[in-house]
Order: structure tokens, then C-alpha cells, then sequence
């Protein structure tokens, strides 16, 4: 069955939106000048932006359960030796070829509370990153240089 990730709001997600609404309110209520009245409201409009829009988590769809993702970049030309270590032994990618090209993408999502981690890769094809492998899961400890 094919793996499926939602973006959700996280605990860390909402304590940086309401810290900012709660400290924008305070100073809107303190009689102060009206530029720092004008800090006040942008800090809650910000707040409250922040609210509806950050979302740093990933929901895997089936379980519930809340993941980080880490993207890596590599050039195209590594396709074939990135496929082959990622559906065996993720580990062995060479870490120093990253960043030399955006032609592949890999996408690590992992939770270090379960110790499970999926992996998949993308191909660029123009204006896109389109999938050229299947969702490979792993222990977290397998997939451990991918997500430093």
C-alpha cells in the first residue's frame, strides 16, 4: 500500500504562534506609545498567521503517527548508484556528492519515537520532482546519516 503524508500543525507549531499572540497582547494592553501598540498588533496578526499556515509536521495518513521529513539533493548523474543504496543500504550514499546538482531529491521521513524511517526518492523533470522509486522503510538507525 502506497505511503501517504499530510502536513499537520505541530505542538512546537502552535507554541511559537501563541507565544507571539500572548506577547503581542500584552503589548497592546500596557499603556505605552503607539508605535509599540503598533509592534503589539503586527506580533498577534503574525500569531495569528502563523496559526493557519505553519505546519512542520507530516501525518502518515494510515497510522496517525507524527513524522519530520529531511530533504537531500544530489545531481542526476548518481541516479542509478542512489537507487541501488537506497532500496539495500541507505547508509552507504555518499553524503559528499550532496548539493552538486538538484536532479534527485531524496525525502526522509522519520519519527524517533516509534524508531522508523521511510525513504523514497524524486526525479526532477522539469518544474516538478516526480517519484522514481517506492517508499522504503527502515530503522531509524539505518537511515541515521541521511537525517543529520
Amino acid at each position: 500500500m502506497e505511503k501517504e503524508f499530510k502536513r499537520v500543525l505541530t505542538a512546537r507549531d502552535l507554541i511559537i504562534s501563541l507565544a507571539l499572540i500572548i506577547a503581542g497582547g500584552v503589548l497592546v494592553a500596557i499603556k505605552t506609545s503607539a508605535s509599540v501598540n503598533i509592534v503589539g498588533f503586527f506580533m498577534i496578526f503574525a500569531g495569528l498567521i502563523f496559526i493557519m499556515v505553519l505546519r512542520s509536521g507530516y501525518k502518515l495518513v494510515e497510522t496517525g503517527e507524527i513524522y519530520k521529513k529531511k530533504e537531500r539533493y544530489f545531481a542526476q548523474s548518481l541516479k542509478d548508484s542512489i537507487m541501488t543504496a537506497l532500496s539495500s543500504s541507505p547508509e552507504s550514499i555518499s553524503l559528499h556528492e550532496e548539493d552538486k546538482g538538484n536532479g534527485i531529491r531524496i525525502d526522509v521521513y522519520y519519527c524517533r519515537k516509534n524508531g522508523i524511517a521511510y525513504c523514497r526518492a524524486y526525479e526532477y523533470i522539469p518544474y516538478r520532482y516526480e517519484p522514481c522509486s517506492q517508499f522504503y522503510e527502515y530503522k531509524i538507525e539505518k537511515v541515521e546519516k541521511l537525517i543529520k
